[in-house]
């Protein structure tokens, strides 16, 4: 089984991270690190640009803890290509940042969280930044 992250850059990224690193050790079991952003964006500073993808492989390397970084661009969500991945290595929770929004927010915007949590076929561990 493994343990399957969202990632973003920032500090909800780097939460999620620490989090989902315990839950590895916790498990005894590898971590894939998903990342990603549609084909059609110029700009997402969601995705980890290549500076930010060498800092995190150095940080998942200095954890110790077995770990796969999968970052790409899809034609589809992020909360597709989290799903997917979880499906395809057989996850046994997924952890994802939890950022506040607006009740406006989450209707005009939708969520990958809100999709993650519903749709996933294993547990899903939050973290959350205190406001």
């Amino acid at each position: 089984m493994t343990v399957v992250l969202g990632y973003i850059p920032g500090d909800l990224g780097e939460a999620a991270l620490a989090t989902a690193v315990d839950e590895a050790r916790r498990r005894d079991t590898d971590l894939v690190v998903v990342n990603t952003t549609r084909g059609d964006r110029l700009v997402d500073r969601r995705y980890a640009h290549d500076d930010q993808a060498i800092a995190l492989g150095s940080r998942l390397a200095a954890s110790g803890v077995p770990h796969e970084v999968r970052r790409f661009t899809s034609d589809g969500l992020a909360a597709d290509a989290l799903l997917e991945v979880a499906g395809e290595v057989g996850a046994e929770v997924v952890v994802i940042g939890l950022r506040h929004r607006t009740p406006v927010g989450k209707l005009i915007m939708g969520s990958t969280a809100q999709r993650v949590l519903l749709e996933a076929a294993c547990p899903v561990l939050t973290v959350k930044l205190p406001r």
